[in-house]
């Protein structure tokens, strides 16, 4: 508990249940590790990579990952609520079923995640990027998601609509547009 590990190397590590409740891995690259069940409640990781790393059931709850890399990584499962993941990285993670409650997801990228069955309730998703995400039977009430990109790529829970909870629909530049006529 509150092990002090900044800037540590600690890639493809096998750390399945271990015990880092309050640890410092600041800056530390955990990518490709197996963490399932760990426990890093209130942990500091900021600008840590832990690209692909395997956090399925595992406890983030208050954790510090401002900045962190999460691409690719899967947190089926895990435990995110009132987490920290301001500017964080979660290009096509995996986040089926999670719980992010009152999470702060200002400005995450969260582009080609896969976040069904997420629980979002009262989070903080301004700014963030969903393009590509699949949010099928996410809990989005409460989250503010003023800001938050979507394009015609992101799948969201049946009858939600994302103009009235004031995302704002990414550019497509590839598609072609329909030039529109000119009034006279």
């Amino acid at each position: 508990q509150g092990a002090w590990l900044v800037g540590a190397h600690l890639y493809q590590a096998n750390l399945v249940g271990a015990n880092l409740q309050g640890a410092h891995l600041d800056s530390t690259s955990i990518g490709d590790a197996d963490l399932q069940g760990a426990n890093l409640r209130g942990a500091f990781l900021y600008r840590a990579d832990l690209s692909d790393a395997n956090l399925g059931r595992a406890d983030l709850q208050g954790a510090r990952l401002g900045m962190i890399d999460l691409r690719g990584a899967d947190l089926q499962r895990a435990r995110l609520g009132r987490a920290d993941l301001e500017d964080a990285n979660l290009r096509g993670a995996n986040l089926r079923e999670a719980n992010l409650r009152w999470a702060n997801l200002y400005d995450a990228n969260l582009g080609g995640a896969f976040l069904m069955q997420a629980n979002f309730q009262n989070a903080d998703l301004q700014e963030a990027n969903l393009e590509e995400a699949d949010l099928h039977g996410a809990n989005l009430r409460g989250a503010n998601l003023r800001g938050a990109r979507y394009n015609d790529n992101t799948l969201f829970p049946e009858g939600f609509n994302p103009q009235q909870r004031g995302m704002v629909r990414g550019n497509d530049f590839g598609k072609k547009r329909k030039k529109r006529k000119r009034k006279k």
